[in-house]
């Protein structure tokens, strides 16, 4: 069969696991992924549904749908959230799919000036360089303390620039970062159990300092050496989900390199969104590249720490909450990984806590990386519905395993006025312990 222009491009992703014939056609188009996908139940459009995005990507390879705007649009308003993934019967890989649309659209797509300029700033300039994200988090701590951010809203300046609703979903930066832990060794409390490195994330370490450190006591308190290696880099995830795959096979081979030096049991992480990327290194190199054995060897170790505890155990004394809880599923772990019974059993060991399960537990927040901030009245109204579903619990605090559903959760709760409390798994256990 002859090579079309968008295959031949398509073999300039040099190193990468290219999605086959095979790949597309497994996708049978039954449609039992539909009532699973956020924005097919949003807008009800064939065209942005799986099915439909996945027809989209095969005639755009073909040759036979030009790679325009409005398969750009359709592309761009899906959340990769890979709930499709979970209810197809014939296996589709719809998250590696869409990943590799989008990459194509950042190779042959010429956006738009300021889209450019901004997820050049980001993606390129901003998260591979811990010390620059140390910096822009040291202003916007500034901004957020000095008051200048009740001035811009209390002016309309935000409102003026389109920002407001994009504002309020900032995280609060925190008051001591957790950059200044990289290179330290926590021993274990009692007999050691196991020897782990500790994957800090990147935005994590100067917005959930007090996360990583609650990560940190758990791990100890159960017999757990933790190592955080020095020089590791962000994991990628939102490179790869954007389509800047250059930039996240750096970040992969830079962390590879940092994480596989030492003998650990496991390396955790406690962002369901990271974890979901670093298992899937192995796909951004091609099974002849030279990093692709060190990719799998990187994937054998890794580990979500509630994946990491409900193996290994909990063994530290934990004291009685008297508590009633919900647990919103966080896609990436859920769906990604295939984990939903780890973080469950955690959250019913803690002694007094009640797990009340909520209707569609599994369905996306509405963050998914940064789409809440580039598809932002989406977001917003898939975040609605959550916390309908959450609110009727009637449990006064929603679990999750993401630090990006943690953020989502906190602005829906203050939004929608529901009064509850949003904490990660780990959060809870120290809590207990």
């Amino acid at each position: 069969m002859t090579e079309t222009r968008t295959q031949k491009q398509l073999r300039g992703f040099v190193g990468d696991d290219k999605p086959s014939w095979d790949d597309y056609a497994r996708c049978v188009h039954c449609g039992l992924c539909l009532n699973h996908c956020p924005t097919y139940r949003l807008w009800g459009m064939e065209a942005d549904s799986p099915r439909g995005r996945i027809r989209q990507m095969l005639l755009v390879d073909q040759g036979e749908l030009e790679l325009g705007d409005g398969f750009v649009t359709h592309i761009d308003r899906c959340l990769d959230c890979r709930a499709c993934e979970t209810a197809c019967p014939s296996g589709v890989e719809y998250g590696k799919l869409v990943e590799f649309a989008r990459a194509q659209i950042e190779q042959q797509h010429p956006r738009g000036l300021f889209s450019r300029l901004a997820r050049d700033a980001f993606l390129r300039q901003l998260l591979p360089y811990p010390r620059r994200i140390a910096a822009v988090a040291r202003l916007l701590k500034f901004y957020q303390r000095s008051g200048l951010n009740t001035l811009a809203r209390g002016a309309g300046v935000l409102k003026l620039l389109g920002l407001d609703a994009r504002e309020r979903l900032m995280p609060r930066i925190d008051d001591r970062f957790f950059f200044s832990e990289l290179g330290q060794t926590f021993p274990a409390q009692g007999p050691q159990r196991a020897r782990v490195a500790f994957f800090a994330g990147c935005i994590a370490q100067v917005t959930f300092t007090k996360l990583n450190e609650a990560t940190i006591r758990v791990l100890t308190a159960n017999g757990c050496e933790v190592v955080v290696p020095g020089g590791q880099l962000c994991c990628g995830a939102l490179a790869v989900h954007a389509g800047v795959r250059d930039v996240a096979r750096d970040l992969a081979r830079a962390n590879m390199d940092v994480f596989l030096r030492e003998s650990f049991d496991a390396i955790v992480t406690n962002a369901a969104g990271c974890g979901s990327t670093l298992k899937e290194y192995p796909h951004l190199f091609a099974g002849g590249d030279p990093a692709h054995p060190q990719a799998e060897a990187f994937f054998a170790k890794m580990r979500d720490i509630s994946e990491f505890l409900a193996d290994l155990g909990l063994t530290a004394p934990m004291r009685e909450l008297s508590l009633r809880v919900t647990y919103q599923d966080s896609c990436h772990l859920a769906h990604g990984q295939r984990i939903k019974d780890a973080p469950r059993k955690l959250i019913r060991a803690v002694p007094g806590v009640e797990l009340i399960e909520m209707f569609r537990s599994d369905d996306c927040c509405g963050s998914a990386g940064i789409y809440n901030v580039t598809q932002n009245t989406a977001s917003m109204e898939i975040l609605e519905e959550k916390m309908r579903y959450a609110a009727a619990t009637k449990a006064p605090v929603i679990v999750t395993a993401n630090p990006g559903c943690l953020l989502q959760l906190r602005a829906g709760a203050a939004l929608h006025h529901t009064g509850q409390e949003i904490l990660h798994v780990v959060e809870l256990l120290d809590r207990a312990m």
